[in-house]
């Protein structure tokens, strides 16, 4: 019967069309896998057991009942990653485009209950031109389902989106309420309203890609939190995002074989210039940390002024939230605030560990952030830092100035260790600023006004803008030479490996979206 019943889908999919191409022929020509040989790639050699294959639309109207597909334009089942069970769907463009049905819904729900059930992470692999137009409510409804389906898994297991051709309309919601979505460059886009309504509406002349494609919402949107240049490449980033993450909320990420060393690193005391208001790549500094090639980055080419990814640290998985001296000078701003507050309840979801690298001068001023909303969205990740409750590490290499230094992982709001290289600024506002309002009248009566300024800048540096009076009061942990990190990192993790902290009774907290 098996044997059968895979002879007819093959038949099914081999179908001739226009021209004389089969519908694989024609995805193959287009740069793209098939349904099946994208699951056949992401799983395991042999594991994939589908669920659902015989399924059919019941659709009687507009000469559907002429057109029947086994599995109705979708492939569903589980299987495993590296040993790891999970759920997959996969979306078959070459079946009705890919169109979402009745069944077709049931099918993806069937999966997502399942991996719930047995706390495993769910991946869909998104290619479909939206809802079936000839069901009707139904196909709306069957969106939701999946839609209800994606809040109720939140938190619970990992859920994985990839972008592998169209996602319009409706469709793009459940991608955006997934952990992470992956989009493949040139073959891939997403838009809730496509370029032809834009242009009816707003007279906009814009393409597809431009619109929606790969890059421009990894940089401009944050919708997408990686990139791929093409199937086969995607895969691949599913795999390795997955290997950072524990199969559930109850369990944490297993453990990579580990032996330790001395764990010195004489590079990191090279990194940092002298000269504070000289850049340095953030990125130089957790590779001096972390293991080496373990750093993942997600959300690279989007908010840039903020760094986050996975690492691991001594074999353990980590979240790394950073400020990048390249870009801003590291300020904080609405997009990066957001980028990091998301990044943070997600680590916190899936019990995996933070550190917080600090080298922030503040928030980034001007009227634009202002009427944008930095305040509610600076407190988005003030909020989230301040909930989580995984082992939370901070570590300041320069710059901590104002507010910034509070949201960034201070101790004030429950971090539990925080260490600071001897480079460490730790003020409310730079040395040069705090001066020219401290010593404002003294200046202004001086006979030499610059030399007197620059005179009360060295004294209010030497008494604020280093780490030690943090220090003296316990905000500070330990102040550690930066070759010494990450052994001192890594005893840190270790020490707070069975932390446990719990938040007060509630329903849950409002934060402030």
């Amino acid at each position: 019967m098996e044997d059968k019943t895979q002879l007819l889908r093959d038949k099914l999919a081999l179908s001739k069309q226009g021209g004389g191409e089969t519908r694989v022929e024609k995805q193959h020509k287009k740069g793209k896998l098939t349904a099946r040989e994208r699951v056949h790639f992401l799983l395991d050699e042999g594991s994939f057991e589908e669920i659902g294959a015989l399924v059919t639309h019941r659709t009687k109207d507009f000469g559907m009942e002429d057109q029947i597909f086994y599995g109705d334009g979708v492939v569903t089942g589980y299987g495993t990653i590296d040993g790891r069970l999970v759920y997959v769907f996969a979306q078959d463009f070459t079946v009705f485009g890919g169109a979402l049905s009745e069944t077709h819904a049931e099918k993806i729900c069937k999966i997502m209950d399942l991996a719930m059930k047995t706390g495993a992470p769910c991946i869909g692999l998104n290619d479909s031109g939206g809802a079936r137009i000839q069901e009707g409510v139904r196909s709306l409804g069957g969106y939701a389902d999946i839609f209800y389906r994606n809040v109720m898994s939140s938190g619970v297991i990992p859920q994985i989106s990839a972008i592998m051709g169209p996602c319009a309309g409706g469709a793009v919601y459940s991608p955006a309420m997934t952990d992470f979505t992956i989009m493949v460059e040139n073959t891939s886009y997403m838009f809730v309203t496509g370029p032809n309504v834009v242009k009816t509406v707003t007279n906009e002349e814009v393409t597809s890609e431009e619109l929606g494609g790969a890059s421009a919402h990894s940089t401009k949107s944050g919708v997408t939190h990686l990139t791929a240049s093409n199937d086969i490449d995607c895969i691949q980033k599913i795999k390795q995002l997955l290997s950072y993450m524990p199969q559930n909320c109850e369990e944490k990420t297993a453990k990579l074989p580990y032996e330790l060393g001395d764990e010195i690193r004489e590079e990191l005391e090279t990194i940092i210039p002298e000269n504070a208001n000289q850049p340095y790549d953030i990125r130089e500094v957790i590779h001096g940390i972390t293991d080496k090639e373990s750093f993942f980055e997600i959300h690279e080419n989007y908010a840039e002024n903020i760094v986050i990814g996975f690492a691991r640290l001594a074999g353990r998985s980590i979240g790394i939230v950073a400020n990048q001296p390249m870009s801003l000078a590291g300020c904080l701003d609405v997009e990066s605030s957001k980028k990091a507050a998301r990044f943070t309840r997600f680590c916190d979801c899936f019990n995996i560990p933070l550190l917080v690298l600090v080298d922030v001068p503040g928030f980034l001023p001007g009227t634009d952030q202002e009427w944008n909303g930095i305040i509610v969205n600076g407190a988005k990740l003030l909020y989230a830092l301040s909930e989580a409750t995984v082992p939370r590490v901070s570590l300041i290499t320069r710059k901590a100035y104002g507010g910034a230094y509070d949201v960034m992982n201070s101790k004030h709001i429950g971090a539990d260790m925080n260490f600071a290289f001897p480079s460490a600024e730790i003020a409310v506002m730079g040395a040069k600023g705090a001066s020219e309002i401290i010593f404002r009248k003294e200046i202004a009566a001086s006979k030499n006004p610059q030399k007197k300024l620059a005179q009360k800048e060295a004294e209010y540096a030497k008494l604020f803008a280093n780490p030690y009076s943090a220090a003296q009061r316990g905000f500070i942990d330990e102040v550690i030479e930066p070759r010494f990190a990450r052994r001192k990192l890594i005893k840190a993790f270790s020490m707070l490996e069975n932390k446990v902290a719990k938040l007060p009774k509630k329903k849950h907290g409002n934060i402030p979206l």
